[in-house]
């Protein structure tokens, strides 16, 4: 029988990872770590080159997720030359990042996580991916590309490209947002909520036939955090930092640039991701996680009515506590769906959008800029230390998917020790394991940074170390 079983990588998600796990001579699972093993450059090298570059070099970190990076710089930048942006710059970073939220949480819900909820676990994995959705629904197919194409053309429109766009710069914003624009923004915000309303029907749908599942899958306690608005609402843009326990009650609001008295970081030899957690409650007391199950949990409320009601319907699941089920993450990601199109509208629909007073000049007056942004996966840190001369001599990352490293590392050991058999050993129970991992959406080149193409591998070794078989799939 086997005594290890490795799944290496980690399919339909950003990056690369791998997970081993480790069976008992009974087949059970004993213990299930997840790797990863992408080595992360970007904060070494940036190193000497100037603050004002740095929106426009930490894009490059991801092609999913460069609006998040490119925000979160220009926040910092900001704070060295000591300016706050004019009110139309503001709307206009915020509308780009609703651009990128749209974008990704519709790709994430229909075409990663999809193939899982709408064809099954146990589907060939010939057709359980975004093709084979296109078979089973080609209608849905269809809304699940426009959602996506609505987002990045948002993106598109505003910042001039779709992808690592140089729109935000310290003080402001490059370019005004001219009538024409807005209006094609504008025509088509109805369509795509119905669409993200569809979704969330099939989601729902989903968990009422699978209730057990649902709130046991990679279900445990934690902590959460989020950026929460004066009055406690969902913010994705700007706010101060919220951490609740696990029973809902607040631990902690702190301002973002304060994050570095709040937030520690651990590291682990079997991995080069590192593992953020809450110094006040030391290792491992005070982990938890981030993301859309995190910041619904978080928060009071959302100040827009359609995103409202259903996050009242969300709430409703655990009688007002937190969600601890890690497939929720994709409701909770649906439901930001749509408070992302609304905010769009409601930014449209402000005069001040139009406003062509975008940028204040200044030059350094500080020594370091704490940017903080609600990316797609959650809470995103860009903090820099820059010389008298604006050149970068310190930088420190920390992304979503670090802070949600032990959550990912917890939910596969569940879900392996809950479905997989080592002596009766099937490829949907391999599934289930790297779904656990996909709930979080996690970006491992934003964490990490590496290139290349690798195959997935699931390796069986003997009790005595020999491998026994290795299947393959490119």
């Amino acid at each position: 029988m086997a005594e290890k079983i490795t799944i290496n990588p980690v399919t339909r998600i950003e990056g690369h990872a791998r997970v081993s796990i480790f069976l008992g001579d009974d087949g059970s699972v004993e213990k299930t770590i997840f790797h990863v093993d992408q080595f992360r450059g970007f904060e070494k090298y940036t190193e000497g080159r100037m603050f004002f570059e740095m929106p426009i070099i930490t894009p490059r970190i991801c092609g999913i997720c460069p609006v998040s990076h490119h925000l979160a710089a220009a926040k910092a930048c900001d704070i060295i030359v000591g300016v706050d942006i004019p009110p139309a710059a503001k709307l206009l970073r915020e509308l780009i990042h609703m651009g990128q939220i749209i974008q990704s949480h519709s790709m994430h819900f229909f075409e990663l996580a999809g193939p899982d909820l709408l064809l099954g676990w146990d589907a060939d994995p010939a057709i359980r991916n975004v093709v084979g959705l296109i078979e089973a629904n080609p209608q849905l197919a269809k809304k699940a590309i426009a959602l996506r194409k609505y987002g990045q053309r948002i993106i598109e429109l505003v910042a001039g490209r779709r992808i690592h766009p140089t729109f935000a710069v310290p003080g402001g914003v490059n370019a005004a947002l001219d009538v024409a624009r807005r209006d094609e923004m504008l025509k088509d915000i109805d369509t795509m909520i119905g669409h993200v309303r569809e979704g969330i029907g099939l989601a729902l749908d989903y968990v009422g036939k699978n209730l057990v599942q649902c709130a046991e899958f990679a279900a445990f306690s934690s902590g959460y955090m989020s950026l929460v608005g004066k009055d406690g609402s969902l913010q994705l843009y700007d706010g101060e930092i919220r951490l609740i326990d696990s029973q809902g009650k607040v631990v902690k609001e702190f301002p973002a640039w304060d994050y570095d008295k709040y937030i520690g970081e651990r590291v682990e030899d079997w991995t080069y991701l590192k593992f953020p957690y809450y110094k006040p409650l030391g290792w491992p007391d005070g982990i938890y996680r981030v993301g859309p199950l995190a910041r619904l949990n978080a928060v009071d409320k959302i100040n827009t009515p359609l995103a409202q009601e259903e996050f009242l319907k969300f709430r409703a699941i655990n009688a007002g506590k937190p969600v601890e089920g890690s497939l929720f993450y994709h409701y909770a990601r649906l439901i930001e769906d749509i408070y992302a199109l609304e905010r769009a509208r409601e930014l449209l629909e402000d005069p001040q959008i139009l406003s062509k007073d975008i940028f204040t000049y200044s030059t350094p007056k500080h020594g370091r800029g704490v940017g903080v942004i609600e990316a797609p996966r959650g809470a995103l840190f860009h903090d820099y230390y820059v010389d008298e001369y604006g050149a970068m001599v310190r930088c420190n990352l920390i992304v979503a998917t670090g802070h949600n490293n032990w959550a990912m590392s917890k939910a596969v050991d569940a879900v392996a020790k809950c479905y997989v058999d080592g002596k009766h050993l099937k490829e949907g129970m391999l599934n289930r394991v790297e779904g656990a991992i996909r709930c979080y959406d996690p970006c491992l080149s934003c964490s990490t940074h590496a290139i290349g193409k690798m195959p997935l591998l699931i390796d069986l070794y003997s009790k005595g170390g020999a491998l026994v078989e290795t299947l393959r799939r490119d």
